[in-house]
Formats: C-alpha cells, sequence, structure tokens
C-alpha cells in the first residue's frame, strides 16, 4: 500500500511539474506575440525604410528559455551522388 501510495504521489507531482512548463511557455508565447504586434503597428504608423542603424537586432535573438521546446533534427546519410541518377 505504501509503495502504490508514492508511485502516486511521484506520478502526481511530475503531472503537476509539467502543467507548470505549459503555462509558462503560454506566457512567453502572449508576450513574444504583444511585442511583435506592437513593433508592426509601429512600422505601419510610419511606413518608412529602416537602415541597419534603426532596427533593434536584439529582439532578433534567440531567447535560451525556448529552446528545450525546440525538437532535434535527424539527418540522414547525404548522398549526392543519387542526386544527379
Amino acid at each position: 500500500m505504501k509503495k502504490i501510495l508514492t508511485v502516486i504521489i511521484l506520478l502526481s507531482s511530475l503531472l503537476f511539474s509539467s502543467n507548470n512548463t505549459d503555462k509558462e511557455k503560454k506566457i512567453r508565447e502572449e508576450k513574444h506575440l504583444k511585442e511583435n504586434m506592437a513593433k508592426e503597428q509601429k512600422y505601419a504608423r510610419e511606413q518608412t525604410f529602416y537602415t541597419i542603424e534603426n532596427y533593434d537586432l536584439k529582439g532578433a535573438e534567440v531567447n535560451p528559455d525556448s529552446l528545450d521546446s525546440v525538437p532535434e533534427i535527424e539527418v540522414d546519410d547525404f548522398n549526392m551522388d543519387s542526386v544527379y541518377d
């Protein structure tokens, strides 16, 4: 009985922690979306072409918190000989 209770507690704690990460991910996505919408409204209002000095390149950097949700791409054996056959 103790083992079953321990397993149930462990599983419920895992499920609870996974729900928190989903909530954090949604909050991050909403924040990023609001920032980009504000930028787009600014650009639509001004309707000018910007030079490289005017761009905010810090906003285009990758958020390290979101890297864990990016799937890893598996690369097959790439052989250029079969492309030209």
